[in-house]
C-alpha cells in the first residue's frame, strides 16, 4: 500500500475548527440569514437554527481555523522521530500564512504529500477556503486547480480503510482502536473544541488534542505499511 512513497515525504496534519463568532446572535445580520438557509437543509422541525450553531464551525463559510497541527518524519538510519509543531491563535490569517510558508519553503514541495483522515472531505478544502478567505496565497499542494484527482498530493487515511468503498465512514476513534493504536480521544473530543475555545480559551488543551490525532494518522500510516509504531521517545514537540 504506497509502499513507494518515502516517509519523509509525508506531511501528517489535523486541524481545529470553530464558528467565527461565538454565538449565534452575535452574527451580523446577513450572515445570520444565510445559516439559517443553510441549517434549514439538516435540521429537524424541532431544532431551531440557533439551536444547531454548534455545528457552525465545520463549514469554511462560518467557521475559521484555530489550530493546524503537523508532523513530519526525521529518518536517520535505524533511527526514526515524528517531528511535530503547531500553529494556533486567535489571528486567522496570520496561522494561515505561516503554515502557507512552512510548506512554500520545503525543499522538495512538489513532491511533499498531505495526509489528514477523512482530510480530502474536510482538512485540505477546509484549509485552501479558509486562506481563499483571508487572501492568503495557496501553497504548492493545496493548488489543485486544474489537477484529476489522481494527481493531487494527498493521502486520506480514511480512504485507504475504504478499500473503493465510496459509501463507508469510519472515525480516526474507531479506526485506531480496532487496530489497537492508541486512542487520542482520551480527554476531549471534537464537539467540546467551540466552547474551550469561546469559552475559556483553553489553547493548550485543544493543541494538546489536535497533535494527538496527527500522531494516531501517522501511526496508521506506519500500520498500513506493516512498520513499528511509534513510542513515545520516537515524538519530538517543536517549539518557537
Amino acid at each position: 500500500m504506497f509502499h513507494h512513497i518515502a516517509f519523509e515525504n509525508i506531511l501528517f496534519l489535523d486541524i481545529e475548527t470553530v464558528s467565527q463568532y461565538a454565538s449565534y446572535n452575535e452574527m451580523p445580520e446577513n450572515l445570520r440569514y444565510l445559516w439559517d438557509k443553510k441549517a434549514s437543509y439538516f435540521r429537524k422541525e424541532e431544532q431551531t437554527s440557533e439551536e444547531l450553531f454548534s455545528r457552525a464551525g465545520i463549514y469554511a463559510e462560518f467557521g475559521k481555523i484555530i489550530c493546524i497541527s503537523m508532523g513530519v518524519f526525521d529518518v536517520k538510519g535505524a533511527l526514526r522521530k515524528l517531528r511535530i509543531k503547531s500553529f494556533f491563535g486567535d489571528d486567522e490569517h496570520n496561522l494561515l500564512v505561516e503554515f502557507g510558508q512552512l510548506l512554500n519553503g520545503l525543499s522538495d514541495r512538489k513532491s511533499v504529500m498531505l495526509c489528514a483522515h477523512n482530510g480530502k472531505e474536510f482538512d485540505f478544502p477546509y484549509i485552501a477556503r479558509r486562506m481563499l478567505v483571508n487572501r492568503v496565497p495557496l501553497p504548492y499542494p493545496l493548488d489543485v486547480s486544474g489537477k484529476k484527482p489522481w494527481e493531487t498530493n494527498f493521502i486520506d487515511t480514511m480512504e485507504l480503510w475504504r478499500f473503493g468503498d465510496h459509501k463507508h465512514y469510519i472515525s480516526l476513534e474507531l479506526l485506531t482502536t480496532i487496530l489497537n493504536i492508541p486512542n487520542p480521544k482520551d480527554e476531549i473530543d471534537g464537539s467540546m473544541v467551540n466552547e474551550l475555545y469561546w469559552r475559556k480559551k483553553e489553547f493548550d488543551s485543544i493543541v494538546a488534542y489536535c497533535e494527538k490525532d496527527v500522531i494516531a494518522i501517522a501511526q496508521l500510516i506506519l500500520r498500513y505499511k506493516d512498520e513499528a509504531p511509534l513510542k513515545s521517545e520516537d515524538i519530538v514537540r517543536i517549539k518557537d
